[in-house]
């Protein structure tokens, strides 16, 4: 396992995870080398990105305006947030029918389907928390973890470096192939 914060292999290796979509068993290798995040680590505001592994979901946030995650405190979690022309707003993940978006992502990722689907978002908006910090084991380790209030769905993080995290997103009905993504903390001068 990687140092918690040493070198800069593991933040050199993460643009190529990024671009090349090495597949899952390389993300699998890379996460598996990172320390573990505390909760105390993943506190703040964090702009994301996915990792393509193959996954249904690849490709199918960011054209939707996915931003990140905001971590307040262990309880107060904004577990998906969006961008528009009009700013950052959560979501209300209870809405999110994850079968059929596991089942049919490839819909999502077209440009015009994507268009339409914004404003509903912004219609499912939230101020309230939606999700929870706690230390969970996963892949055998113990690593902060975010457990989603109302889906079967827990994203489990790893420490790239103090300011990047990798995710799993272990969703029932997908375990054996989560779904990747990588977090950068936002600078507190533009965290809201």
């Amino acid at each position: 396992m990687s140092q918690r914060f040493g070198g800069g292999t593991a933040a050199a290796r993460l643009p190529e995870l990024r671009d090349a979509g090495p597949g899952l068993e390389a993300v699998l290798g890379f996460y598996d080398g990172l320390a573990p995040a505390r909760i105390e680590d993943v506190i703040g505001e964090w702009r994301g990105g996915d990792l393509p592994t193959g996954h249904p979901l690849d490709g199918v946030l960011e054209p939707l305006g996915w931003y990140g995650k905001i971590f307040r405190s262990p309880d107060e979690v904004h577990p998906l947030v969006f961008r528009d022309r009009r700013g950052r707003f959560s979501v209300d993940p209870s809405c999110l029918p994850l079968s059929p978006l596991l089942r049919y992502g490839d819909l999502l990722r077209r440009p015009e389907v994507a268009r339409l689907a914004r404003p509903v978002l912004r219609l499912r908006r939230t101020s309230r928390p939606r999700a929870r910090l706690r230390m969970v084991e996963y892949r055998g380790v113990p690593t902060a973890t975010m457990s989603y209030d109302t889906q079967p769905i827990n994203d489990h993080f790893r420490l790239v470096d103090e300011n990047t995290l990798i995710g799993l997103m272990d969703a029932r009905g997908s375990s054996d192939h989560p779904f990747a993504f990588f977090l950068e903390r936002v600078a507190a001068e533009g965290a809201r």
